[in-house]
């Protein structure tokens, strides 16, 4: 397992990085303890956050596919831990075809525009 993260959690916590309001400069804007606004070192491009993102699912997947082969092989794997894992790997998996689709649809309609 992820430690301890679920799936939607870790495709989640990277997409919800892209929701962050921008600064002037386009870093993302936080509040510091006295009330005042921070601007963060530098932005994170988009490429970067996706492939974190297709990452997380990979690895979830490789988590499930060890624990079901820990269970059928009989080496101490829960048959509760290798469903809990299966179905982490296919939550993520349906968040990144989701978020691929919407990207896809957003293509073809700024592709259709007429300027």
């Amino acid at each position: 397992m992820l430690n301890g993260m679920n799936a939607a959690g870790a495709v989640a916590g990277t997409l919800s990085n892209l929701a962050r309001p921008l600064g002037a400069t386009g870093s993302p804007v936080g509040a510091s303890a006295d009330g005042g606004a921070v601007v963060a070192a530098g932005p994170t491009p988009f490429a970067d956050l996706l492939s974190d993102a297709v990452g997380q699912v990979s690895q979830l997947e490789g988590s499930a596919r060890a624990a079901v082969d820990g269970l059928m092989t009989g080496s101490g794997v829960d048959v509760h831990q290798a469903l809990i894992a299966t179905q982490k790997a296919s939550m993520a998996f349906e968040l990144a075809l989701a978020v691929r689709n919407k990207a896809v649809q957003a293509y073809q309609q700024v592709m259709g525009m007429q300027f």
